[in-house]
């Protein structure tokens, strides 16, 4: 049977890619730390692997407030990529601020799934 690549494996600690906040903060919440520390480890084995953490807001606040806001959600999980070990050159952080919603809706449940960091590797080139 064929290897199932690591970040394809559903089962593998690499399939969540999404770390949460609370409202305003740039924390992210203790039960996500093993997804942290599950892309930590890939990263640091895998030296030619690159990823970006996207930094994402609900949409409270102004535009300008959320983008600020995105950018210091992904650079806090850029953070601890680094401290775990990760070479500074593997890892990327931008916001899209409220732009990219994953749950639509004005209440405490997509307010909470929007509040997030995405860790994304760029699609292979074939």
């Amino acid at each position: 049977s064929a290897t199932v690549h690591p970040l394809d494996d559903p089962k593998s600690g690499l399939a969540k890619r999404s770390v949460y906040f609370d409202f305003d903060s740039t924390l992210p919440h203790d039960a996500d730390r093993p997804v942290i520390e599950a892309h930590a480890k890939y990263l640091a084995s895998s030296r030619t692997a690159k990823v970006r953490v996207e930094g994402n807001c609900d949409d409270r606040g102004s535009p300008a407030y959320n983008v600020a806001l995105g950018q210091r959600r992904a650079e806090s999980v850029q953070s601890a990529l680094l401290a775990q070990g990760v070479p500074a050159g593997q890892v990327d952080a931008v916001s899209f601020g409220a732009d990219r919603p994953i749950a639509p809706g004005q209440n405490k449940e997509s307010w909470a799934l929007n509040r997030r960091s995405d860790v994304v590797y760029p699609k292979p080139k074939r």
